[in-house]
């Protein structure tokens, strides 16, 4: 089996190398990450005729290593023109993506995006999300417990156009997970998305700036204020006790269905009556 591996916090991140450990046994990978974290950045891809820097990283048994300086998408895109050609990947697979990407994240998601643009292309895809946003996070348990998810998943893949996996894991040691659940995609949404960013306010939140971020600061331009994305989640009324979000809080590995049909098929049906 061929493999294409991607994430969202570049080829550095710990999250991709546990990804390797987990699916090294079922194939033949080819590795093209961000050469920078794309958090965020959903199916965007780098266009416009802007240069894209792409860099042949290192050859182990089994692995071929690369990164683009673009985002995950492009990556996937780039995987599959440049690299794989002629041949095709049987199998995409994003992440392991260090914070949840479960309810309304998943539209944010470049880890998401990147399967999505596996599934644009006929591609069984899966994105792989660890609860926990700090850059030595364990994934231990998403170790364990992926292959078995895999094993039962790949063989079973929707034959219908455009649908990939989104598979979130609770931050819990293994033997605390309560099992894997099928769910739905909750809907959730941030208020106070913004708040002012300073000294203050990162030692509330407990977080060290990175030295780019401070460099950033640092080159100031005269009447600039910088601010930081950081609000509060809110859930919205109407969620189902099987979203993704709420069963992976009770403990539960969730494992979302989601396709590129964007279509709301009750207000096409609503349209074609008065129009």
């Amino acid at each position: 089996m061929r493999i294409l591996i991607t994430n969202d916090d570049g080829y550095r991140a710990r999250g991709i190398q546990s990804l390797i450990k987990a699916v090294r046994p079922l194939g033949e990978l080819t590795v093209i990450a961000p050469k920078t974290v794309q958090s965020g950045m959903s199916m965007a891809v780098t266009m416009g005729y802007k240069p894209i820097a792409v860099k042949h990283l290192k050859t182990l048994p089994g692995e071929d290593w690369w990164y683009l300086d673009g985002t995950p998408a492009s990556c996937i895109k780039f995987g599959i023109d440049n690299i794989l050609h002629p041949l095709k990947p049987d199998l995409v697979i994003s992440g392991i993506n260090h914070g949840s990407n479960a309810a309304t994240a998943s539209n944010y998601s470049g880890t998401v995006g990147a399967a999505m643009e596996g599934a644009i292309n006929g591609i069984p895809s899966i994105a792989v999300s660890l609860d926990d946003f700090s850059h030595d996070a364990d994934f231990s348990a998403v170790e364990q417990i992926l292959p078995g998810i895999l094993e039962k998943l790949i063989p079973n893949f929707s034959p219908r156009f455009g649908t990939s996996y989104n598979i979130n894991f609770p931050n819990l040691p293994a033997d605390k997970i309560k099992g894997v659940k099928a769910a739905r995609m909750g809907i959730i949404h941030w208020e106070k998305e913004y708040l002012p960013y300073g000294k203050d306010f990162l030692d509330s939140r407990g977080h060290t700036p990175s030295t780019s971020d401070l460099e950033y600061v640092k080159a100031a331009l005269p009447g600039e204020d910088f601010y930081v994305m950081a609000g509060d989640i809110v859930e919205n009324p109407g969620n189902l006790p099987d979203a993704d979000h709420r069963l992976m809080s009770e403990g539960f590995v969730v494992v979302t269905p989601l396709n590129l049909d964007h279509t709301d098929t009750t207000e096409l049906d609503r349209l074609c009556a008065i129009i």
